[in-house]
């Protein structure tokens, strides 16, 4: 990380020298870093010429430097980047300045919209950076608020930490003139960067491969099961014939029946459905068997298919054993496995999911006040019942936490499957102590519907205040205690969730 005295001479370097440069690109290449090219005139130079700054609050690697090239961009632009591309495309840089003296390097900068500063805080692992409107209050953020500066609000005023201020420190590139100082930084900083580059990128590899290895293994072997189960079409095939020449036998809630096989001289039984009548158990056995065939067509043309993707997978994990054994530079041999088509889709959907989806400012002005801080990953679904009380579920493990342990409370209710795996689901009172019965059961059948139970036609209902719920020390994302509540069974009505899912809030 830079010091303080380092900062200072960066940012009289871009007041200087950079001041009436226009932005011509951003880019954001991973989660803490920002590169953007500039075009402009030298003071000593007549022609014009374009640079490139990186900026950075990686932990130990935060700066700000000068490159030789943009960084490549990702395919999917992250909020951070894509809000400056929407709001300060082709932004002219007005000048730079330290924030409070203290290792905050302000940009300023002059786009369509108005006036802008890009705010590089250098705070160990706590580094981030901010867009600030033309009033000085946060439009938008690289990293969220609640992991760097929980204090700060979207929409108000930034401000300085209240820490006490660093020390100048000492300047590692004094040697270097003003014009190589910021080549001089990135020059230092460069291979540790790599280092960090290869190692994050190894994990971030190794975590989606580990998990599409399990993924893929589960799949080869349903597709196995699938085709194993198929073995006894021509079973049922055989039970169907025979069934035909005894249907006359069969009498109302007769749960078998034997049937001599002429051609073998076997005697066969059948099991048979007591709810139905023998031309209904004649049906479900030719069903089944139809059933079978297809499912035969259809895994055998997947099992090749499901073994090479699942063999290929675990060459690519045994190859990140070897490169990890091997030590060293493995960069481009990671960078190559990352570029497989596939593996490359995973890394982005990781990252998207990771990232959470991006809102802004004038949409997050219309989410309750209880959620206007909270990262956009743990936002909850939100639907409103037949009363018009709003419902919140859970989009995830974290979520589901979030949802409980920090955004329920007072009067409101919790909703969860009992016996099955799910969504938390809070029904918001508004401070009601007997809220409308069918508001209930909507919630009732959101907790269904986002459970392993969104198919079954009834099912048992916990509810419970959400005073009564606990996270057990040390239990894992997603896993509460309740106590008390009742349950109540639900009867799924089709009308009721088509209802639900109209008014859900966008």
């Amino acid at each position: 990380m830079l010091s303080l005295k380092e900062l200072r001479r960066a940012s009289e370097i871009i007041d200087t020298e950079f001041r009436g440069h226009r932005v011509e690109r951003w880019v954001q290449p991973d989660a803490q870093t920002l590169a953007f090219s500039v075009y402009g005139r030298d003071a000593e130079e007549d022609e014009g010429r374009k640079r490139f700054l990186r900026l950075s609050c990686a932990h130990q690697l935060s700066r700000i430097s000068e490159t030789g090239r943009l960084p490549k961009a990702p395919d999917r632009p992250p909020a951070f980047s894509s809000y400056l591309r929407a709001h300060l495309s082709r932004a002219v840089i007005q000048g730079a300045r330290l924030v409070d003296d203290d290792r905050q390097l302000a940009i300023r900068l002059t786009a369509r919209e108005g006036e802008f500063e890009l705010l590089l805080c250098l705070m160990g692992n706590r580094s981030n950076m901010y867009i600030l409107g033309s009033k000085g209050e946060v439009v938008s953020t690289l990293r969220s608020l609640p992991d760097t500066r929980p204090e700060l609000k979207m929409g108000h005023r930034y401000l300085s930490p209240a820490s006490q201020k660093p020390a100048p420190g000492e300047d590692r590139f004094q040697d270097a003139s003003s014009a190589s100082f910021l080549k001089a930084i990135e020059t230092h900083y460069a291979p540790l960067g790599g280092e960090r580059e290869q190692s994050d990128l190894a994990q971030r590899l190794g975590q989606v491969l580990k998990r599409e290895v399990k993924n893929a293994r589960r799949r080869f072997e349903k597709i196995e099961a699938e085709l194993a189960e198929a073995d006894f079409a021509g079973e049922y095939a055989r039970q169907g014939e025979l069934l035909k020449s005894v249907l006359g036998q069969i009498t109302p809630g007769q749960t078998e029946i034997k049937v001599r096989d002429y051609e073998t001289g076997d005697e066969v039984t059948i099991p048979l459905d007591p709810k139905k009548n023998a031309k209904g158990n004649l049906e479900a056995t030719f069903k089944r068997y139809q059933k079978l065939l297809r499912r035969l067509a259809k895994a055998g043309g997947q099992v090749d298919e499901a073994r090479d993707w699942l063999t290929f997978m675990e060459a690519q994990i045994a190859r990140m054993a070897e490169l990890a054994a091997e030590g060293g530079d493995s960069l481009p041999a990671l960078e190559k496995i990352a570029a497989h088509p596939q593996i490359n889709r995973m890394l982005q959907r990781r990252a998207a999911a990771q990232a959470g989806p991006s809102i802004p400012q004038d949409e997050k002005n219309k989410l309750p006040a209880r959620l206007r801080d909270v990262p956009p990953k743990l936002i909850p679904r939100r639907y409103l019942s037949a009363d018009g009380l709003e419902i919140w579920v859970g989009r995830s493990d974290e979520g589901n936490d979030h949802l409980t342990t920090r955004l329920a409370r007072g009067k409101d209710l919790f909703f969860h499957v009992e016996g099955a795996p799910g969504s938390h689901v809070i029904l918001r009172t508004d401070g009601r102590d007997d809220p409308p019965s069918e508001s209930l059961l909507d919630a009732c059948e959101l907790a269904v519907r986002y459970s392993k139970q969104k198919n079954a036609g009834s099912a048992q209902v916990h509810i419970v205040p959400i005073k009564n719920v606990t996270k057990p020390k040390g239990a894992k994302v997603g896993l509460v205690h309740v106590t008390g509540g009742k349950s109540v069974l639900l009867r799924r009505e089709e009308a009721r969730l088509t209802r639900l899912v109209a008014a859900k809030i966008d």
